[in-house]
Parts: structure tokens; C-alpha cells; sequence
């Protein structure tokens, strides 16, 4: 029997080339209504080989039984559940619109082309529940954060010490707020605040460059010693006082108190200030008094002492020094007005001029009136200027004088021509508005012979 050999290769071949287009076919329409082997929602939801109904119904358990675990520090865990932010499966959407939009590439590409695999954003929830729950987590609770703090400096026993930082547990609000929204929506089942730098941290380690070398800086400027010398005594200014002005700011920036290093200064100053200080004083007609007031004396420059003594720290001196004076009198010994003055006695209407211990003049005066309230204070002054051919003014009078040469504001020394006579007790009810009205020779002697600065003495 003859066999047609040919004949059977090709029906055997057609037969395999119409199986094969049959099951094409088949698996085909199976893949019309089910999802390609492989395929993941939101990447967490495995539907391969489903039907959309079966998908529907396994999504709709995930969505139910989610849960977002929050590793927290402190291996602290806390959990956020669909259920508590109205997380759902969107059946507006639906599986079956997926499957529709998986459709549009033919099932076997889809082994080669993952992109049709993985279907994302098919979950809704409730923006006003999530934030409910945010609200109440926590690591967003006031009373549960420690708040991060640099690394910083300590001072003891003459040198300072590195304090670590503090990492603490303080979170980013608005970017942990984001990464929840973004893990519920793509089906995350876990966050790691940590990993997603979600913690607020310390900008300054201790292990840093800027820690070492601002130890460096004080740990120099406690060397510094300033030694504050007066009658009878001294303040020394050493490491001891000076650990105690540096302080240091969030990011380790180096102050030097101002206000501590005033109120030093302020204390010391008891020491040097002379300035409305009760003073013994031996009068010309030989009798001792007490005399303080006035505005004649020493006087710290507490402002302009402040600022040398920062350079001073920070130039890292040792030195002997006094502060710098706003103002100085003659010694720094318990005769501070020194030798030469001008004394006014006020209960005799006399005045006298000493330059350098040698009286070079003295005469009677008329000062301030007493019936009318313009009695001349005492105390201690300094000349403030001087100046020739001026006129005063006044509320109710105007005068020109040749000499007019103040101490205490609008009170000076000057001569009063309009006047024939001075002295005795003209000042009780005929004297003038506080100033010393003297003759114009006397006027013109002191003028020609003292200095700005001078000490003007008033006492009764």
C-alpha cells in the first residue's frame, strides 16, 4: 500500500496550526473576562487568573482588613486601619474598568511588557478621618515630644566638655502626613520614619568640625586674666568669672553675655566711682564738712568698659588695668577734687579760686533767691564750657554778660554789672535765678584762669 508521506507531514502540520489557533483562541476569550496571569493592584493585591467579580470581592477584603504599621522611635509601633480612615475599594472604578484598560494589550505581551501588570490607585478614603486619626497618633502628641537639640558645650573644672546631641522623636508634620497619604494610597503596608526622614533632627553632632574648634575658640579665651586694681583692693577677671559670660546659642555660636559682664562692672564701679559721693572737704575759713551731690567725680564708662573687656577675652590678655571713665576727677585718692577749685559758700556769699593750691582770687557773691524759690543747690560740679559776650535768657529776664561760665545746667558763674553791690544777705530776697553773680573783675580772673572740667564748690 502506497503512503503518502507528504500528504500526512502537511495535515499533521495544519492539524497543530489549527489546535494551536484554537487555543489562541480560547485562552483568548478566557482572558477577556479574567486578568492576566501576574497582574497586581496597587502592588499589593495579586488578581491573577481572576474574574473581575473574584477581584472585586479580594479587594474589597484587602481594603477591610488594611492596615499601616508606623515604626516609630524607641521601637515604638503604632497602626493606622482602613476601617478607622473609610478606606474602600472604588467600585466606581471597579475591577471590570481595569480589566477593560488591561484588554487593550493582547494577554501574551503582557509576559514581555510588565507595565500591564501593575495597576495602581483603585482605593479611596476619607481625607477628614485621616486627619482625625493623624491627630490623635502619638508620635504627634505635644506631651510625647522631646524636642531635637545640638550638640553643645559645658564648662567644668577649667576646661569644657562636648554634651551630645539629642536626637529626640520630634516628627515633620506635613511630610509624615504626606508619606501616610501616599502609603494608604498605593496599599503600603508599613513606614520606617526613620528611613523616610520624617524625625526632626540636630543639625550640630558632636563628632563635627565646628564642635572641636568652638572648644578650641573658649577654652583659649578662658585663659584670659584681667586683673581690676583700686585703693585698697583688686577684682580679678579669670577663667572662674569668665566661664561664666560665655554661653552658647542653638547653633553653637559663641555669646558673650553684655549684660552679665554690665552688672560685673556696675558692682565693680562701687569702687572707682566718686561721682555724687558724700565727700569730706575742708573749707577756706577752716572748717571740715560733708558735702556730697552734684555731678563732679569719677564715673565708670559701664558701655565702653563692656566692649574693651570683651576684647580683652577675646584677645586672650593678661593684664593690669582700670576700667575706662566717662568722666574723671583730679585723684583717685580720698581728695579727689584735687587742689584746684572753686569754693562757694552759699551761707556767706563767698567765693574762692584755687589754681594748683594757690588762691588766685576771692570775693563776695549774690546767688540764687531764696524768697522766690530760686534757692542755688549744692554739691560737687564741673565746669562745662566757657564762653565771652553772651546774652541769658530766661522766663522772664534777659541779661548780656561779658563771662558767663556754667556748672549745673543753666546755673554758672558770670558777672553781673546792673549790680553795685554783693555779699551779706542780698540772696534771701534780692538774689538772682541760681546763678553766682560776682563782680566783673572777679568774673573776668576766674575766666582768664580756669579750665573746663574744673570742680565748682556750692555747700551751706
Amino acid at each position: 500500500m502506497f503512503v503518502n508521506k507528504e500528504f500526512i507531514r502537511k495535515y499533521i502540520f495544519k492539524s497543530i496550526i489549527i489546535t494551536l489557533i484554537m487555543i489562541l483562541f480560547l485562552v483568548t476569550v478566557f482572558f477577556k473576562t479574567h486578568f492576566y496571569p501576574g497582574t497586581v493592584i496597587n502592588g499589593v493585591v495579586n488578581v491573577s487568573w481572576l474574574t473581575t467579580k473574584a477581584a472585586d470581592e479580594k479587594l474589597n477584603n484587602w481594603a477591610a482588613s488594611y492596615t499601616l504599621a508606623l515604626h516609630e522611635r524607641g521601637n515604638i509601633e503604632e497602626q493606622i486601619k482602613g476601617t478607622e480612615i473609610g478606606l474602600k475599594f472604588d467600585r466606581v472604578y471597579g475591577s471590570y474598568s481595569l480589566k477593560k484598560e488591561q484588554n487593550r494589550t493582547l494577554w501574551f505581551i503582557s509576559f514581555f511588557n510588565r507595565d500591564v501588570l501593575n495597576i495602581g490607585n483603585v482605593f479611596t478614603y476619607d481625607e477628614n478621618l485621616l486627619q482625625e486619626r493623624y491627630s490623635k497618633l502619638n508620635c504627634v502628641d505635644n506631651s510625647n515630644v522631646v524636642e531635637p537639640k545640638n550638640a553643645t558645650l559645658k564648662y567644668s573644672n577649667g576646661s569644657y566638655y562636648i554634651v551630645k546631641e539629642v536626637y529626640g522623636n520630634k516628627v515633620n508634620d506635613a511630610l509624615l502626613y504626606s508619606c501616610i497619604k501616599n502609603a494608604v494610597i498605593n496599599g503600603e503596608s508599613e513606614l520606617d520614619l526613620d528611613k523616610l526622614k520624617c524625625y526632626e533632627n540636630p543639625t550640630i553632632k558632636s563628632d563635627s568640625e565646628m564642635v572641636k574648634n568652638t572648644k578650641a575658640v573658649v577654652e583659649h579665651y578662658i585663659t584670659s586674666e584681667i586683673i581690676y586694681t583700686y585703693a585698697g583692693g583688686s577684682e580679678v577677671v579669670d577663667e572662674n568669672v569668665i566661664s561664666n559670660w560665655i554661653e552658647f546659642d542653638t547653633d553653637l555660636n559663641v555669646i558673650i553675655n553684655k549684660v552679665k559682664i554690665k552688672e560685673f562692672l556696675k558692682t565693680l564701679a562701687v569702687h572707682y566711682d566718686t561721682c555724687g559721693k558724700v565727700r569730706d572737704f575742708v573749707t577756706s575759713t577752716g572748717t571740715r564738712i560733708k558735702i556730697g551731690g552734684g555731678d563732679y567725680g569719677w564715673k565708670v564708662d559701664v558701655n565702653q568698659e563692656t566692649a574693651e573687656l570683651i576684647e580683652d577675652i577675646m584677645s586672650r590678655r593678661t593684664i593690669i588695668k582700670e576700667p575706662k571713665y566717662s568722666q574723671k576727677g583730679a585723684f583717685h585718692n580720698g581728695n579727689d577734687i584735687g587742689y584746684t577749685y572753686v569754693e562757694i559758700d552759699l551761707s556767706k556769699q563767698h567765693l574762692w579760686f584755687y589754681n594748683s593750691g594757690i588762691l588766685i582770687a576771692n570775693g563776695n557773691v549774690v546767688t540764687g533767691d531764696i524768697y522766690d524759690g530760686y534757692k542755688t543747690p549744692e554739691g560737687i560740679y564741673s565746669l562745662k564750657y566757657k564762653v565771652t559776650n553772651t546774652v541769658l535768657k530766661g522766663e522772664n529776664y534777659s541779661a548780656i554778660v561779658s563771662y558767663w561760665m556754667p556748672f549745673n545746667n543753666n546755673i554758672g558763674i558770670h558777672d553781673a554789672t546792673w549790680r553795685t553791690e554783693f555779699g551779706r544777705d542780698i540772696y534771701l530776697t534780692r538774689g538772682s535765678h541760681g546763678c553766682i553773680n560776682v563782680p566783673f573783675w572777679l568774673a573776668e580772673k576766674i575766666y582768664n584762669n580756669i579750665s573746663v572740667g574744673t570742680p565748682i564748690i556750692c555747700y551751706y
